[in-house]
This record gives structure tokens, C-alpha cells and sequence, in this order.
């Protein structure tokens, strides 16, 4: 759950209290998180676990036997688990873990998944899942569907979910139906349905801290759900491990500009037109640099190679784009690298090619649909 609920309530709480004694005893934590997690074993991992609102990740190379783990989870102040931390199961198939408050009153449960298998390469975006949690201000704590997130299979019969910066959006617009997020799915695709991002206004709130839209966007990684940084272009986490050499990005899109750019301050950005991107990244990973972001995922010298589109423009029609990756920083594959699983790729999509900085057109609208990575 994002922190940003719980320092409302904190402050509701506060406010409570103002002009009475206050005097009993501390409420107990209404938080149920797993916020850390731990192998024994750490030469397993070949990047660091991932943790989301219900899942808990550990990515491992396909050679490691998974049939007696005894993964330790940190919580949320006062929270308890079931199975405890530390029990040994069999992760051949992911393991459910469900966390208690320590006020007893709420529960989440979390999939945890030892990860050996590339991510998918082909993309369809026909599959979605919601994301949903209770709504404190408006539903009386009842269960929410906020917003889509793509999913895809992959080769080994495995699911792949896409991250988007729906969860930050969601912070201005919580209200808001799932279909009218920045990232959602559309109908009339180029076969079946496709994707929708779609560059928007994110209101006062967004305003003030000077994040006044929110491009559309889909990528291979994950947002971060830790809202309270210095610069929001570090929530997105680009890039997961793939052990092959990628060599093209296919696809299809369609695209509309916004009427209007404008800068972090709102102010019109004079003479210049709103324009997309799509782009990926193959890159090797380290302990200091596990994936990429929205400052440096185009010019971090750990990239190896890149492929971007160049070519491109507005189109009412679906428009069919191959681009090919070329290699960045002088760098080469190293087989054993790859093998290890050390390297990882990132594709990234956006309505507005200066998102990240919080520069656009608000109804800038790119469609993005059957989409193929193709590797050797």
C-alpha cells in the first residue's frame, strides 16, 4: 500500500486529536506490506527482488533448484506473515504468502515467484488484470479497480506483466475509471484490441510539485511505488533479465499530437510539436546500476545496444515500424554475462518523447499494437 494513504490518515488522526487530551495509547498499525525480502543464498540472484503491491520477485538462472527456499520477508511495523519467514517450501510454482496488520483488522496476500525464464516477445496486449485496493476516502475501505495493467505470456507458458505510471496518476485521479487512465486498452486495434496511452493533465495536485502532466507510457520493468523522491523521472525501474541477443523491435502504431506543449511549469513551450517514442534498450546490469530510469535510460553508459524509432508521424492509419538494434558505447555481448542472466532489456513507450520531464501535449494519443522482439 502506498505511504501516501497512510500519512493522510496520520494527519486525520492528528487533527482528531488537536483540541482534546489525545492521551491513550497509540493506535495499532493498520499496514499489512512485505517491504524487504532476503535469500540465504544470495549467488542465486541475479538482480535484485522485486516487490509490488501483491507480488514478490526473485530472479534466478534456470539451473538453480527451487525446490527448498526459505525466502525472509521484512514488514510493515507490527505486521505478521503465514507461513512464517524463513519456512522452506517448493517454488516450483509460486508460493502465496498472506500478512496481517497488527491491528488485526486487514490482510494482503502476496504471489511470490522465482523467476528463470526470459520475458515475453511477442505482444499482443489483449490481456489485462486490474490493479485493486481498498479505497479508504470514498469506499469505505471496500475493494477498488484503479487501473488495467498489460500482461503477456511467456515461452515458457509463464506471465509477464508490463509496469506503467498508472500508480502515480492514480494519486491525483483516484477517482477516476480504469478506461480513462493515461494507460489503458482500446478497441479497434490492429488485431483485436491494443494499447491506449494517452498524455493527461494530472490537476492541482500535480501542479505543485511540478509534475503538471502524466504521459501515457508501458515498459518492461517496474514503477515505483515510493513516491516521496527528489526527482519523479526515478519511479520508473526499466528493464528485466533476458539471456538472448536482441536484434529487432516490430510493430504497429497510430498517433495524434496534442494541440498544445507545454513545460513542468505549464507554460507553452513555443514553435515545438508533441511527438512519441518507442525504444528499447539492451543493457548490462551491476549492483549499482540493477536497471534504469527515466533519467539515464537512454544514456547510461552500461548500454550495449539500442534500437529506437526515428521515423515516425502522426497517422489516423496503422502504421508498421521495424527498427533494428544497433550497438551503443563500443560496447559487446559477453556469452558468459549472458548466460548468467547480467544483462538486461528494457522497452519503453510513451504519448509524449519528453514525458519523463514532464514536458508534452495533453491529448497526445499513441496507439501501439502486435509488437515482436526478435532476438538470436
Amino acid at each position: 500500500m502506498l505511504k501516501f494513504k497512510y500519512s493522510l490518515l496520520a494527519a486525520m488522526a492528528l487533527l482528531s486529536c488537536t483540541f482534546t487530551s489525545c492521551i491513550q495509547d497509540e493506535a495499532q498499525n493498520a499496514e499489512a506490506d512485505i517491504t524487504a525480502c532476503a535469500l540465504t543464498n544470495t549467488s542465486m540472484l541475479i538482480r535484485t527482488p522485486v516487490i509490488t503491491n501483491d507480488e514478490v520477485k526473485f530472479y534466478i538462472n534456470g539451473w538453480n533448484d527451487v525446490t527448498k527456499l526459505a525466502p525472509t520477508f521484512t514488514l510493515t511495523d507490527g505486521a505478521t506473515i503465514e507461513p512464517a519467514s524463513g519456512t522452506v517450501r517448493n517454488f516450483m510454482t509460486p508460493q502465496t504468502y498472506t500478512v496481517t496488520s497488527q491491528d488485526g483488522q486487514w490482510k494482503k496476500t502476496y504471489k511470490v515467484s522465482f523467476i528463470s525464464d526470459d520475458p515475453a516477445t511477442t505482444y499482443h496486449f489483449e490481456k489485462i488484470k486490474y490493479f485493486v485496493e481498498k479505497d479508504y476516502i470514498h469506499g469505505n475501505g471496500q475493494d477498488k479497480e484503479y487501473y488495467q495493467i498489460f500482461t503477456d505470456n511467456t515461452s515458457d507458458g509463464g506471465i509477464m506483466d508490463w509496469a506503467s505510471g498508472n500508480a502515480g496518476y492514480k494519486i491525483t485521479h483516484s477517482q477516476d475509471t480504469p478506461d480513462t487512465y493515461p494507460t489503458c486498452q482500446a478497441e479497434n486495434g490492429f488485431i483485436g484490441k491494443c494499447v491506449k496511452l494517452e498524455t493527461k493533465d494530472t490537476g492541482k495536485l500535480g501542479k505543485m510539485f511540478k509534475a503538471p502532466i502524466a504521459a501515457g507510457n508501458l515498459f518492461t520493468g517496474e514503477f515505483s511505488s515510493n513516491l516521496f523522491v527528489a526527482n519523479m523521472a526515478t519511479l520508473t525501474h526499466f528493464g528485466v533479465p533476458f539471456r538472448k541477443t536482441p536484434t529487432y523491435l516490430t510493430g504497429f502504431y497510430k498517433y495524434k499530437a496534442g494541440a498544445k506543449v507545454t513545460d513542468a511549469n505549464l507554460d507553452e513551450v513555443k514553435g515545438q510539436k508533441d511527438t512519441f517514442d518507442v525504444y528499447a534498450v539492451f543493457f548490462e546490469t551491476s549492483k549499482d546500476t540493477p536497471y534504469l530510469d527515466g533519467t539515464n535510460s537512454l544514456t547510461s553508459p552500461n548500454i550495449v545496444s539500442m534500437a529506437r524509432l526515428t521515423e515516425k508521424k502522426e497517422t489516423d492509419e496503422w502504421t508498421f515500424f521495424s527498427i533494428k538494434f544497433q550497438p551503443m558505447n563500443g560496447k559487446t555481448i559477453d556469452a558468459n554475462k549472458l548466460k548468467e542472466g547480467k544483462y538486461s532489456l528494457a522497452i519503453v513507450m510513451s504519448s509524449s518523447i519528453d514525458g519523463a520531464k514532464f514536458i508534452g501535449a495533453v491529448g497526445s494519443t499513441l496507439y501501439i499494437d502486435e509488437m515482436e522482439l526478435l532476438y538470436e
